[in-house]
């Protein structure tokens, strides 16, 4: 059996990176996926097929998350096409990185609005259908940055911090309908992105965590099949570092 067998799961931000990673082993675990993408159309086109050809439900949506009506519309979208949603996980993320006397008004909204309004407005979208069902597993993607904060990101750290207040009121709001809502804050999870940067700074930063490396895409994928699937069944309100120990 697998652990997701039957179950739904709505990922935001899935075409590439992390959120790819945590389509891909949902697929494998059984779990039917409806994802989103922002502009990549051939990236998730390309995904649909691979994880269509493991024997589930797929399929991709061009969906903004930060457009409240956008939000609302996929939901239902995804509830006529699939019949139920039953994993959130809340992946969709930007960094528009600067010290705080050089930072824009408009590149701190931006992540404010990417990063936590698509948050609070996912999960107000999904939550007609969870409380019906009477179940509902909700996992929302912060930070090392927003658990430590640090320099040249004040937005992202912002951004990614209001993550985990939010993660916790959804817990104790929606507890008593037997709707779990976790956060995960991974650590330096190397990507495509970060294949772009120096050799050498990334091997600095590898040296200064515990388990001397990066983290992979399917590290924090891992993480989340942990809190979708029934093994986490009494575990709401949490925040689980996915960072090689690296706030140790």
């Amino acid at each position: 059996m697998k652990l997701l067998e039957g179950k739904t799961a709505i990922i935001t931000g899935a075409s590439r990176g992390i959120g790819k990673g945590i389509a891909e082993v949902f697929a494998k675990q059984g779990a039917n996926v409806a994802f989103t993408y922002s502009s990549s159309v051939e990236a998730a086109q390309e995904l649909e097929n691979e994880l269509a050809a493991l024997g589930v439900k797929v399929k991709g949506y061009q969906s903004n998350a930060a457009d409240f009506e956008q939000a609302q519309k996929l939901v239902e979208d995804v509830v006529a096409e699939f019949g139920a949603i039953d994993v959130l996980i809340n992946n969709a993320g930007i960094t528009k990185d600067n010290l705080l006397m050089r930072i824009s008004e408009a590149d701190f909204d931006k992540v404010i609005e990417v990063n936590l309004k698509s948050v609070f407005n996912m999960t107000k979208a999904v939550q007609r259908t969870m409380l019906k069902q009477r179940s509902g597993s909700i996992i929302n993607m912060s930070s090392v940055v927003g658990v430590k904060g640090n320099a040249g990101q004040t937005n992202y750290a912002a951004s990614k911090a209001g993550i985990l207040g939010f993660t916790k009121s959804v817990a104790l709001e929606l507890g008593s309908r037997n709707i779990r809502c976790n956060a995960i804050a991974p650590g330096f999870i190397e990507t495509e992105m970060t294949a772009k940067l120096d050799e050498k700074t990334v091997q600095g930063w590898r040296e200064g965590i515990p388990l001397k490396r990066g983290g992979t895409p399917e590290d924090v994928a891992n993480a989340c099949l942990y809190l979708a699937s029934d093994m986490s069944t009494y575990v709401t309100g949490q925040t689980l570092n996915v960072d090689g120990g690296m706030l140790t």
